[in-house]
């Protein structure tokens, strides 16, 4: 059974910065799709940022966090992270970590399918 702990929500400033952790077990795969969504009140979950595993291809980003968030993963600890930089109050929303067989971006968004597990979520608020 697939497993994935969050931790490193918070409140921060706006213009402050923040970094989510998200530690993996019970995966057998080393070549999967790990990824950070966000759910804001009220609104649908999206995607935010994701990385393969095995390093195929170049992390993908959601344009509302190009150039202030950064993914990244050390594979020694199957852990994770999203530095969070330059954050916005449009960026509060409770964040979840996703593990799935492959990253598919359709139409410039990434999509999970059914195969997809999740984390419990973790909370960040940015006030202004």
């Amino acid at each position: 059974e697939v497993h994935l702990a969050e931790s490193g929500g918070g409140s921060v400033e706006a213009g402050g910065s923040l970094t989510l952790s998200c530690t993996a077990s019970g995966i057998q795969s080393n070549n999967h799709c790990m990824a950070w969504f966000r759910q804001a009140p009220g609104k649908v979950r999206e995607a935010v940022a994701a990385i393969s595993t095995g390093g195929a291809g170049r992390p993908w980003y959601a344009d509302s966090v190009k150039g202030r968030f950064t993914i990244s993963q050390e594979k020694s600890k199957r852990t994770v992270y999203l530095q969070m930089d330059m954050v916005k109050p449009e960026d509060t929303a409770v964040y979840y970590c996703g593990a799935d067989r492959e990253c598919t971006v359709l139409a410039g968004i990434l999509a999970y399918g059914s195969t997809a597990s999740w984390g419990q979520g973790t909370q960040v608020t940015v006030s202004s």
